[in-house]
Protein backbone atom coordinates (compact mmCIF):
# COMPACT_ATOMS: atom_id res chain seq x y z
CA UNK A 1 0.00 0.00 0.00
CA UNK A 2 1.08 3.51 -1.14
CA UNK A 3 -0.24 6.93 -0.49
CA UNK A 4 1.01 10.53 -1.39
CA UNK A 5 0.64 13.97 -0.42
CA UNK A 6 2.02 16.92 -2.74
CA UNK A 7 3.17 20.19 -1.00
CA UNK A 8 3.45 23.16 -3.37
CA UNK A 9 5.44 26.55 -1.47
CA UNK A 10 6.28 29.79 -3.24
CA UNK A 11 8.46 32.70 -1.52
CA UNK A 12 10.79 32.94 0.72
CA UNK A 13 10.95 30.93 4.11
CA UNK A 14 9.72 33.51 6.40
CA UNK A 15 7.10 35.06 3.88
CA UNK A 16 5.83 32.85 1.37
CA UNK A 17 2.86 30.34 1.52
CA UNK A 18 2.13 26.67 0.33
CA UNK A 19 -0.52 24.56 0.04
CA UNK A 20 -0.81 20.48 0.74
CA UNK A 21 -2.54 18.09 -1.38
CA UNK A 22 -3.31 14.65 -0.05
CA UNK A 23 -4.46 11.30 -2.37
CA UNK A 24 -7.36 11.40 -0.73
CA UNK A 25 -8.28 15.21 -1.33
CA UNK A 26 -9.04 15.37 2.65
CA UNK A 27 -6.46 17.88 2.42
CA UNK A 28 -7.03 20.12 -0.89
CA UNK A 29 -5.04 23.07 -1.29
CA UNK A 30 -4.71 23.52 2.18
CA UNK A 31 -2.36 26.36 2.92
CA UNK A 32 0.57 26.53 5.28
CA UNK A 33 2.71 29.27 6.22
CA UNK A 34 5.79 29.98 8.71
CA UNK A 35 3.36 31.98 10.57
CA UNK A 36 0.94 28.97 11.00
CA UNK A 37 4.31 27.15 11.76
CA UNK A 38 6.24 29.20 14.64
CA UNK A 39 4.08 31.49 15.62
CA UNK A 40 -0.14 31.73 15.90
CA UNK A 41 -1.23 31.48 12.44
CA UNK A 42 -4.64 29.81 11.33
CA UNK A 43 -3.23 27.18 8.68
CA UNK A 44 -1.79 23.54 9.05
CA UNK A 45 1.80 22.66 9.63
CA UNK A 46 3.61 19.50 9.17
CA UNK A 47 3.66 19.08 13.12
CA UNK A 48 0.41 19.52 13.82
CA UNK A 49 -0.51 16.38 10.61
CA UNK A 50 2.39 14.89 12.41
CA UNK A 51 0.05 14.85 15.57
CA UNK A 52 -2.71 13.93 13.73
CA UNK A 53 -1.00 10.71 12.46
CA UNK A 54 0.21 9.86 15.44
CA UNK A 55 -2.94 9.65 17.25
CA UNK A 56 -4.89 7.88 14.49
CA UNK A 57 -1.72 5.49 14.14
CA UNK A 58 -1.71 4.81 17.69
CA UNK A 59 -5.74 4.64 17.76
CA UNK A 60 -6.33 2.09 15.20
CA UNK A 61 -3.09 0.19 16.38
CA UNK A 62 -4.79 -0.27 19.80
CA UNK A 63 -8.04 -1.60 18.88
CA UNK A 64 -6.36 -4.05 16.90
CA UNK A 65 -4.23 -4.88 20.45
CA UNK A 66 -7.30 -4.94 22.28
CA UNK A 67 -9.06 -7.19 19.95
CA UNK A 68 -6.30 -9.37 20.15
CA UNK A 69 -6.48 -9.49 23.91
CA UNK A 70 -10.21 -10.24 23.31
CA UNK A 71 -11.46 -6.56 24.15
CA UNK A 72 -13.65 -4.64 22.26
CA UNK A 73 -13.19 -0.68 23.19
CA UNK A 74 -16.23 1.84 23.33
CA UNK A 75 -14.35 4.63 22.84
CA UNK A 76 -10.18 5.61 22.09
CA UNK A 77 -9.99 9.21 22.65
CA UNK A 78 -6.10 10.54 22.00
CA UNK A 79 -5.00 13.99 21.37
CA UNK A 80 -1.43 13.83 20.41
CA UNK A 81 1.15 16.94 21.44
CA UNK A 82 4.44 17.27 19.27
CA UNK A 83 7.03 19.81 19.96
CA UNK A 84 9.25 21.22 17.57
CA UNK A 85 12.39 23.05 19.35
CA UNK A 86 15.67 24.23 17.68
CA UNK A 87 14.88 22.35 14.28
CA UNK A 88 13.67 19.27 15.42
CA UNK A 89 11.10 17.32 16.51
CA UNK A 90 11.90 16.25 19.92
CA UNK A 91 8.89 14.76 21.55
CA UNK A 92 5.30 13.00 20.74
CA UNK A 93 2.64 13.07 23.61
CA UNK A 94 0.09 10.19 23.65
CA UNK A 95 -2.60 10.94 25.71
CA UNK A 96 -5.31 8.42 25.54
CA UNK A 97 -8.79 8.41 27.45
CA UNK A 98 -10.08 4.88 26.89
CA UNK A 99 -13.42 2.97 27.93
CA UNK A 100 -12.88 -0.64 27.16
CA UNK A 101 -15.39 -2.57 29.27
CA UNK A 102 -14.17 -5.65 31.29
CA UNK A 103 -10.69 -5.04 31.12
CA UNK A 104 -8.52 -4.88 34.09
CA UNK A 105 -6.24 -1.46 34.37
CA UNK A 106 -2.86 -3.99 34.00
CA UNK A 107 -3.83 -5.46 31.06
CA UNK A 108 -5.02 -1.86 29.57
CA UNK A 109 -1.58 -0.25 30.33
CA UNK A 110 -0.08 -3.47 28.76
CA UNK A 111 -2.20 -2.99 25.82
CA UNK A 112 -1.81 0.94 25.55
CA UNK A 113 2.04 0.18 25.52
CA UNK A 114 2.00 -2.35 23.19
CA UNK A 115 0.61 -0.16 20.64
CA UNK A 116 2.36 3.02 21.64
CA UNK A 117 5.81 1.04 20.74
CA UNK A 118 4.51 -1.15 17.47
CA UNK A 119 1.79 1.45 15.34
CA UNK A 120 3.34 2.07 12.12
CA UNK A 121 4.00 6.20 12.94
CA UNK A 122 5.82 5.50 16.37
CA UNK A 123 8.26 3.16 14.78
CA UNK A 124 8.58 5.98 12.28
CA UNK A 125 9.42 8.48 14.61
CA UNK A 126 12.83 9.02 15.55
CA UNK A 127 12.10 10.65 18.91
CA UNK A 128 11.01 10.21 22.33
CA UNK A 129 7.29 8.81 22.81
CA UNK A 130 5.55 9.67 25.91
CA UNK A 131 1.43 7.53 26.79
CA UNK A 132 -0.52 9.25 29.14
CA UNK A 133 -3.23 6.62 29.03
CA UNK A 134 -6.41 6.58 31.28
CA UNK A 135 -8.97 3.95 31.52
CA UNK A 136 -12.34 5.76 31.68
Amino acid sequence: MKRTATAIWKGAGKTGSGQLTTQSKVLNNTPYDYKSRFEDGTYTNPEELIAAAHAGCFNMKLSFVLGDAGFTPESLETTAEVALENGAITYSKLTLKAKVPGISKEKFQQCAEDAKANCPISKLLNTKIELEATLL
